[in-house]
């Protein structure tokens, strides 16, 4: 079942400490940028090089770039892989796991597709935001039904963190 929150309401506000080491103040650290939650695979083509195909209308809505690597989950098997984004045609829901990944994932499988950033500490303490795509397949497959936002923000020493539905 989908999210239905009004924009900008708070689903999710916790805050917490961040550790006072050395190493917390300097490096880098992964991060989610982008979740694409609950897709479907529309294509699965084994004999093309590999990657993941999706339509590009939606990889703009997220803010995902062609030939970035992403890690896909398969939710009907439990298949986790990593590969690179191609963009698919424009409005078209098409999801295409190609070479090797069409083993892994196969027409009518539910996915999360999640793109990640390496930031710095500095910049992770100044706050971020991830987009997360939902979708829903009726009346057409792959329809962003709600887009919600992690967020990140420095709060009074705190770094808190918020789950919301964003008015698009």
């Amino acid at each position: 079942m989908p999210h239905t929150l009004a924009p900008d309401q708070e689903v999710t506000d916790m805050s917490l400490r961040l550790p006072d080491e050395p190493l917390m103040a300097t490096g880098s650290v992964r991060v989610v940028a982008a979740k694409l939650h609950g897709m479907r695979v529309t294509q699965a083509k084994l004999d093309y090089h590999g990657s993941i195909t999706i339509d590009t209308e939606i990889l703009e809505r997220a803010g995902m770039l062609p030939l970035e690597y992403v890690h896909v989950w398969n939710k009907n098997c439990g298949a986790r892989l990593d590969t690179y984004v191609l963009p698919g045609e424009r409005g078209s829901g098409v999801v295409c796991l190609n070479g090797a990944a069409a083993r892994l994932c196969q027409p009518g499988d539910d996915v999360i597709v999640s793109a990640e950033r390496q930031i710095g500490m500095q910049e992770y303490r100044a706050g971020f935001r991830a987009r997360v795509l939902m979708f829903v397949h009726e009346p057409r497959v792959n329809t962003v039904s709600e887009t919600l936002v992690y967020e990140m923000t420095p709060r009074d020493g705190m770094m808190r963190f918020q789950l919301r539905a964003l008015g698009d």
